[in-house]
């Protein structure tokens, strides 16, 4: 599926209640920048991997979002992510939600492609699915009272292909045997995240001598 076949509902402040994704949904999040003590939320996307894509866009800062909220809280629904270590931060500062049971498709990528150093999404979904993804919109304002539709677009393409990628990536992990590794990265994320919250970055690792 191109990114511009898919079907997207653009939401306000919350999801619509009653509204079911499966037990694994593909989430992303966009900010006004990449600090999280400075820059907000601005755009949770979601999909359940069925070519439908929804956001949920904060204008301002307004997250009173429950449906959102219950949905990432949710211990039966697996949140898959690239690079979950930033919107599991994300979610964590605005949203007030720890989320739980994650899954990193860059985490699986650099455990299992260590014959590159490139594990952005763009690359991932050339190399393993032959999708072009555009990357145009990334540094938009996403604050603005209104979503362009190159911007609705650029959003919706960014969680549209984590279920394939997560499927292949999978079979790579069983392979190399780092299936379990690769779960116990996961599991750690909600910690690395509120490390980097706290100002434990990467330049003051707790790993570190």
């Amino acid at each position: 599926m191109k990114p511009e076949d898919a079907k997207v509902e653009v939401h306000r402040r919350d999801l619509p209640a009653g509204l079911r994704l499966g037990d694994v949904v593909a989430v992303d999040t966009e900010t006004m920048g990449l600090d999280l003590r400075r820059d907000r939320l601005c755009l949770v996307q979601l999909s359940a991997g069925d070519g439908t894509c929804h956001l949920v866009h904060f204008p301002t800062p307004d997250y009173d979002a429950p449906n959102l909220k219950a949905l990432l809280a949710d211990p039966g629904v697996t949140k898959l992510f690239h690079f979950a270590r930033f919107d599991v931060a994300a979610i964590n500062r605005y949203l007030g939600v720890v989320c739980r049971p994650v899954y990193c498709t860059k985490i699986a990528a650099k455990l299992t492609r260590t014959f590159t150093d490139r594990h952005g999404l763009k690359v991932l979904c050339k190399d393993l699915l032959g999708v072009e993804l555009c990357k145009e919109q990334q540094t938009s304002d996403w604050g603005a009272e209104s979503l362009s539709e190159a911007q609705i677009r650029y959003a919706a393409a960014d969680v549209l292909y984590l279920h394939a990628l997560r499927g292949i990536l999978d079979g790579l992990l069983a392979r190399e045997g780092r299936t379990e590794l690769a779960q116990a990265c996961f599991d750690f994320l909600p910690a690395r995240a509120r490390l980097d919250l706290l100002g434990w970055e990467a330049e003051a690792d707790i790993f570190n001598h």
